[in-house]
């Protein structure tokens, strides 16, 4: 082959190479910086794109997404001259390619002074107890500072938060004693509390066995007095009802005697069946008349009885 021919071919080619080189495709959620002889010409955004061969340079990718920035422990002093370090983590995002480029050396080096620097300016103000109970109203501190100092490069500080909150050993010992002591208190009220609540359940159980005793008590003897009025009752009745019978049969028998007309024989007869029935009794002691004229009187005066 030629000379001639090769040295074509070979134009060719590096031409080839040199045009594929200038086409540039941006990926999603990605910004290039592009210079022309070294100025600045244009951020190109998502999409395929073209630069002028050995004239046009892509100076800077920058990533558009948010980041996270965490940063080693920074010593900090409180206001009550305590000296302790604090780890941050900053949540940050670049919202203009070209500031981000030119506004400053390097943003992540500047972000993480800028942010001791701001972290001590606030922990200054604050006691250490403090600073333990305000984490929230440091984190928005810093973040509206970062925000607003972060804006002439091109970066928006979405969120601040403290990692972490390393105090020294003594008030590290110190504080926890000092929870240990709180942890017990809160046991020995609980224990109290307890056993309080137990007592006062107790005293009230025995209060109500006592209520309920003294009720089933008063029902029994309300029950017992019922039963035995009406025992006294049934008695009475069955007495009454026995003295009618007894009665009614006495009246029975003198009428009977009465209507059969019955001689001074019949009536001797009948008071000795009496006596006899007396005699049968449980009684200790019998009076008997004298002489028989006197059975005869008796008989004779319960015949006129009957008569009458």
């Amino acid at each position: 082959m030629p000379a001639a021919a090769v040295a074509i071919l070979v134009v060719i080619i590096v031409l080839i190479i040199l045009l594929i080189s200038c086409i540039q495709v941006v990926p999603q959620a990605n910004a290039y910086v592009v210079e022309r002889l070294g100025g600045y010409q244009g951020t190109w955004s998502v999409g395929i794109h073209f630069k002028t061969p050995l004239i046009d340079k892509v100076a800077r990718k920058v990533l558009l997404k948010e980041q996270v920035v965490d940063f080693p422990p920074q010593p900090v002093i409180t206001k009550d001259n305590v000296t302790m370090r604090i780890d941050s983590i900053v949540f940050f995002q670049i919202t203009d390619p070209k500031l981000f480029s030119y506004g400053v050396e390097n943003p992540i080096m500047a972000i993480e002074n800028l942010t001791a620097t701001t972290l001590r300016n606030i922990i200054g103000d604050m006691e250490f107890d403090q600073t333990l109970t305000s984490r929230e109203i440091i984190n928005t501190k810093m973040r509206s500072s970062l925000d607003v100092a972060t804006d002439p490069w091109g970066i928006k500080v979405n969120r601040v938060e403290l990692k972490n909150i390393i105090a020294p050993a003594e008030i590290q010992n110190a504080m926890e004693k000092q929870m240990k002591a709180e942890r017990e208190r809160r046991e020995s009220v609980t224990r109290a509390e307890g056993e309080k609540r137990s007592s006062i359940l107790v005293a009230e159980g025995k209060k109500e066995s006592a209520i309920l005793e003294a009720e089933a008590e008063k029902q029994s003897a309300i029950l017992r007095a019922e039963a035995q009025k009406e025992k006294m009752i049934r008695e009475a009745e069955g007495q009454a009802e026995a003295i009618l019978k007894v009665q009614q049969a006495t009246a029975d028998g003198i009428r009977m005697l009465k209507e059969a007309g019955a001689d001074e024989s019949v009536l001797h007869l009948k008071s000795l069946e009496t006596m006899e029935k007396v005699a049968d009794g449980q009684a200790t002691k019998i009076i008997i008349p004298s002489d028989l004229q006197g059975i005869a009187a008796l008989a004779t005066t319960f015949k006129e009885s009957i008569t009458k």
